[in-house]
């Protein structure tokens, strides 16, 4: 098979597979099972990071979150998520640098080129969640005036 139509193929798949995912976060209806965690917005950071790195998709992770959203989670405690899904992104350069390393042969701690793209990734998305965590709940308030 042609290598555009299987990378077109596996775009659609993807997406279909998005829609379905949210489509059930939906029908949760509620979200009691996370009380314990939707009241900190630190909590909801760690959870973003977590749930990221677990699935190795920010897509799926934003999905979730806006799933959420859609079922009650309050803005000012998705955007910490959100900014945690962020960071825990760049664990996906981490893996895909251990395997393939600067010299492009070797499996091991990443080297050379790629090492540095993985250090900006992750120092530029982690200063970003330093900075904007502390003003999640000013930046959902001045969100919610587009609403």
């Amino acid at each position: 098979m042609h290598p555009a139509i299987t990378t077109l193929s596996g775009l659609v798949l993807f997406y279909v597979g998005l829609k379905l995912f949210s489509g059930g976060m939906k029908s949760m209806g509620n979200i009691e099972h996370l009380e314990a965690f939707i009241g900190n917005p630190l909590w909801m950071f760690l959870g973003g990071v977590v749930m990221t790195l677990l699935w190795q998709s920010s897509s799926l992770s934003t999905t979730a979150i806006v799933a959420l959203v859609a079922s009650g989670l309050k803005l000012e405690m998705a955007i910490p998520a959100l900014l945690g899904a962020n960071l825990g992104t760049t664990g996906t350069i981490w893996i895909a640098s251990f395997f393939v390393s600067g010299s492009g042969h070797s499996i091991g701690m990443p080297e050379g080129p790629v090492k540095q793209i993985a250090i900006v990734h992750t120092g530029a998305n982690l200063m970003m969640a330093l900075a904007l965590l502390p003003f999640s709940g000013v930046i959902a308030r001045w969100l919610q005036r587009f609403g």
